[in-house]
């Protein structure tokens, strides 16, 4: 029997390994986005930084705080049969829920992913418990801590109101005072802000970083509680003193020193005291587990946990493991990265291609909050609204960032500022003993800061604040999913046993294999749509090339995606034509993102010939019509097949099939006048346009006769006619996007 319950301990520790790897791959995010964001360093170094301060906080852990054992619920009316059901229910469900965020690059709380997963297992075992009893469900308050989970919820909605409006405000004050051009005035303010931002990161350390860990007696805890007033007043005057001198006599640039030293001390404290979301569960379950076993007399199926309850101290080659773990994943994870960009997307200083679409309700508050600007205006001196606005002129920050192959997407006060915030919010509702999602707070402090950098300017409000908004309602989705999967994954073990186990983790295996697959397909993606937005920190010859390749790229796709489609409406076959439409939908995104990123081509063409800038958003425009085109003959006819309308007769089916041959032979031709650059070849392809152009017309006649015999009905007859119609714009549009690229090669070769 004990050899059972091994195999579940054996099965904890699996999951606690892909959990540490999921986990950290979205708390990094809390930690490495002021450093990413603002370049303070190259990529590697910042890592570094961050994996120094991850095996310090591991190291100096508490361990398994009391969440994973009694938080959420009482585990001395808990058997251990079901204790270990309720945390095998647990880790299953928060790997196949942090992934499922990391592959979509959403931040989530793993504090809110535990506590909920945690709960909903906890319920459904209570449940059973109480239908096999009494059936009362009153009952079910004597297994479950409920204060807990509404303490939670709260502080989720407290906690992002609060730090949204604090990042906001502190970062308004802050650029008031630096201005984006901040060299100057650092030398008489730097030391003062250097000093007050690290007194209060390490007020964070304190608080959350240090508190509880394994190398903290009580003595000291209790010294700096008493003394912590004392011992901040120190800091920020030696701090101050020595940030002074580093910037007078060695014109050292401390920011860089801050967003450092505040990379490390998040990485510290997050690895510190959020390892137990990740091993709290398992080492909970190996400690219940060692209970067991210490006494010969126990029962499994009668013993109760009640010892859970008591401190319990986690052994160190746990700490030791888990940190390395977590320092691999920092280096190793993609998916991180995915996370990371998010953040960053939302909270970069340039606008560009945004990755959220608006919004109604996006689009109502920039609406009321352009009305209520006005309202400022007019009661605000002149003089007043002429200064903020040279405080926040970014101008200097764009012609910086231009200049830079990886420009940043936001400078080192504003990173300062996400440090400096985070840290005392955070600290703060530490001390007050306050329970709050750190995710949460330095996220939308994030947001904070950049909305008040004036980041979110009207070319990119809406689709920032929707974003904002997906990323919070994914929050309380995180809550929901937590709850009910852990609930659900909990009744099926505690029915199946070791056959429901098995057959829940081959799920989670299944769908961490699949999201991965889903996130390789869209890095692929990313890659492919970077290749031509970033041209403008290329030189013009280069520009040409990548423009002419990914041109290339899309009309090698639309020739397929055209052939395609006619075929599977001759062959009805419904389900293959609705991943093509999706993949043309894709196609259509792909080409609305260069013509939206043309801005800064634009900008590096300039340099030699207007013209050539002019040829270029020519060729993006037919570009961008042609997929139109493509869009505008399938979407018609997966709706013909979709709503079983008549299929083609044979006479349709034979005629379309020679258009649908003829167009993939111009396209061949087209291609490879685009590759080769053999220009004069044009003037062959206008006559093969032309004469397709004639064969489609001959088919509309027929078309017409066919209707007049009425051989063919109505939807039939609307959805080819329109068909041919298409097709023939998309020929017309592709012959001048020729010629437009033609010029653009002639302007700028």
């Amino acid at each position: 029997m004990d050899n059972i319950y091994l195999v579940f301990v054996v099965v904890l520790f699996i999951l606690a390994i892909s959990d540490l790897i999921v986990g950290v791959g979205n708390d990094a995010v809390n930690f490495l986005n002021s450093a990413i964001g603002s370049k303070v360093a190259p990529f590697k170094w910042i890592l570094a930084v961050a994996s120094l301060g991850v095996l310090a906080g591991s190291l100096f852990s508490s361990g398994m705080m009391e969440i994973a054992r009694s938080g959420v619920f009482h585990p001395d009316r808990f058997l251990f049969t079901e204790i270990m059901v309720i945390f095998i229910a647990v880790m299953i469900t928060d790997v196949i829920l942090l992934d499922t965020f990391n592959t979509y690059g959403l931040p989530t709380s793993t504090t809110v992913s535990i506590v909920f997963e945690l709960l909903g297992a906890a319920v459904a075992i209570s449940l059973i418990k109480v239908m096999n009893s009494s059936g009362n469900l009153a009952e079910m308050g004597q297994y479950i801590n409920s204060g807990k989970a509404l303490a939670i919820i709260s502080a989720i909605l407290v906690s992002v109101v609060v730090a949204l409006t604090t990042g906001t405000i502190v970062q308004w004050f802050s650029r008031l005072i630096f201005s984006f051009n901040y060299n100057k005035t650092l030398k008489y303010f730097g030391a003062l802000w250097g000093g007050l931002v690290v007194t209060a990161i390490i007020y964070f350390i304190l608080m959350k970083g240090a508190k509880g860990t394994s190398f903290m007696s009580g003595d000291i805890n209790t010294y700096i509680k008493e003394n912590t007033s004392t011992i901040l007043l120190l800091c920020f005057s030696g701090l101050t003193i020595l940030f002074q001198l580093l910037i007078v006599l060695f014109r050292i640039n401390i920011l860089r020193i801050i967003v450092l030293f505040g990379t490390f001390s998040l990485a510290m404290a997050f690895a510190g005291n959020d390892l137990v979301n990740f091993i709290g569960v398992p080492l909970a379950g190996y400690e219940s587990y060692n209970l067991l076993i210490a006494d010969p007399l126990a029962n499994p199926a009668t013993y109760t946990m009640g010892r859970l309850l008591e401190p319990i101290q986690t052994p160190t080659p746990f700490l030791v493991a888990a940190g390395i773990i977590m320092v691999l994943t920092l280096f190793f994870s993609k998916k991180s990265r995915t996370v990371t960009k998010t953040e960053l997307d939302l909270a970069r200083q340039d606008s560009g291609m945004e990755r959220f679409n608006s919004s109604y309700f996006a689009r109502t508050l920039v609406r009321n909050a352009i009305k209520g600007g006005r309202i400022f205006n007019f009661i605000l001196p002149g003089s007043a609204i002429r200064f903020m606005d040279k405080r926040f002129d970014n101008s200097t920050f764009y012609k910086k960032a231009q200049k830079e192959k990886d420009p940043p997407s936001f400078d080192l006060i504003r990173a300062s500022v996400n440090m400096f915030v985070a840290s005392i919010l955070i600290a703060s509702a530490t001390s007050l003993k306050l329970p709050l999602s750190t995710t949460y707070v330095t996220f939308m402090v994030a947001m904070g800061t950049s909305f008040a950098d004036r980041a979110w300017g009207r070319e990119s409000a809406v689709y920032r604040i929707s974003g904002v908004i997906t990323v919070i309602g994914g929050w309380f989705f995180t809550a929901f999913i937590a709850f009910t999967g852990a609930f659900l994954i909990a009744i099926f073990i505690h029915w199946g046993g070791m056959f429901a186990m098995f057959a829940s983790l081959g799920f989670a295996l299944f769908m961490v294999i699949k999201t991965h697959f889903i996130h390789k397909k869209k890095e692929e993606e990313t890659k492919n749509r970077e290749s031509l937005i970033n041209v403008a920190q290329l030189d013009n010859n280069t520009v040409y090339s990548q423009c002419t390749k990914s041109i290339h790229k899309v009309l090698t796709e639309v020739s397929e995606l055209y052939a395609k489609a006619n075929k599977q409406l001759m062959k009805e076959n419904r389900k293959s034509l609705r991943d093509t439409c999706q993949k043309i939908d894709d196609l259509n995104s792909h080409t609305k993102e260069l013509k939206y990123n043309v801005y800064g081509t634009i900008k590096k063409l300039e340099e030699d010939s207007i013209e050539s800038g002019h040829f270029y958003v020519q060729t993006l425009d037919y570009l961008r019509e042609i997929t139109h085109c493509l869009t505008y003959i399938s979407h018609p006819i997966y709706e013909h097949l979709d709503n079983n309308h008549p299929p083609l007769i044979e006479e349709q089916s034979e005629d379309l099939l020679k258009i649908t041959n003829k167009v993939s032979d111009f396209f061949n031709n087209l291609t490879m006048t685009l590759e080769t650059s053999e220009w004069n070849r044009i003037q062959e392809i206008i006559i093969d346009q032309q004469l397709l152009i004639e064969k489609i017309e001959k088919m509309k006649k027929r078309q017409l006769k066919l209707i007049k015999q009425e051989s063919i009905g109505t939807k039939n007859s609307l959805m080819v006619l329109n068909l041919l119609s298409e097709t023939k714009n998309l020929l017309l549009y592709s012959l001048n996007l020729l010629k437009a690229q033609r010029d653009f090669s002639n302007s700028i070769l």
